[in-house]
């Protein structure tokens, strides 16, 4: 009766630890990701200048420090010293999430280094499509025959992007994004980036509340077999 009493006296007290335990998680705010390309990649936004293409090497994906915008990423060289580049992107989504980085090209012809489309960060069902220049996501689109996403943004600038405030982030927030076919004309960006999917409501309520009630009616049970042991003794 004793060993009984003990049991469920532990099993009480584990799942009422359990239930006070802290829930832990990744920071995911800027979702810094590492990337390695192994050859010569163009990239879209606004980059320093001599800068539009990033030669074979490591660097660094990050979300822009921005509480307002969750859209704009900036890519560093390996150590995070420098900003190469500060770009504007919409939300695309995939139904699979997977637990290593994604980032996708739009393949050129021979010769031409590939260019940069999207980044998912590992575990994310949710990532980021490129915004180019609209003249540099016209060549595109003529180029790989496929829409690219465009907004009348500057290209180049002589200094880092380091701020939310500066200029060219404003610029970027307040312009609108289209997509351009292979023929120059304007798309409806739901023909080109997959939409959000469908919120599911959960099938059952959350465990936390049930394993309240086990862990109390466990504890209870140990005190009432106490109480009955001491009654009869």
């Amino acid at each position: 009766m004793k060993l009984f009493n003990a049991a469920t006296t532990v099993c009480g007290l584990a799942l009422m630890g359990a239930l006070l335990a802290p829930i832990t998680q990744a920071d995911d705010w800027n979702q810094k990701t590492v990337v390695t390309f192994s050859g010569p990649i163009e990239i879209p936004g606004v980059h320093l200048t001599g800068w539009g293409v990033l030669p074979a090497g490591t660097y660094v994906f990050k979300l822009m420090d921005s509480q307002s915008d969750r859209h704009i990423v900036q890519i560093f060289n390996q150590d995070e010293s420098k900003i190469y580049a500060t770009i504007l992107a919409i939300p695309n989504y995939r139904l699979k999430p997977t637990d290593k980085t994604v980032i996708t090209f739009r393949e050129r012809p021979a010769g031409e280094p590939e260019a940069l489309r999207a980044w998912f960060a590992p575990g994310m069902n949710s990532g980021q499509e490129f915004v180019y220049p609209k003249e540099k996501a016209v060549q595109l689109a003529k180029e790989t025959n496929t829409p690219v996403l465009a907004a009348d943004i500057p290209a180049e600038s002589a200094e880092p992007i380091k701020s939310v405030d500066e200029p060219a982030v404003v610029a970027m927030k307040q312009a609108p994004v289209k997509a351009m076919n292979p023929a120059g004309e304007e798309l409806l960006l739901a023909e080109v980036v997959t939409p959000a999917p469908q919120a599911k409501l959960p099938a059952t309520a959350s465990p936390v509340p049930m394993l309240a009630l086990f862990g109390a009616l466990a504890l209870g049970a140990g005190f009432a077999v106490r109480a009955f042991e001491r009654r009869d003794s």
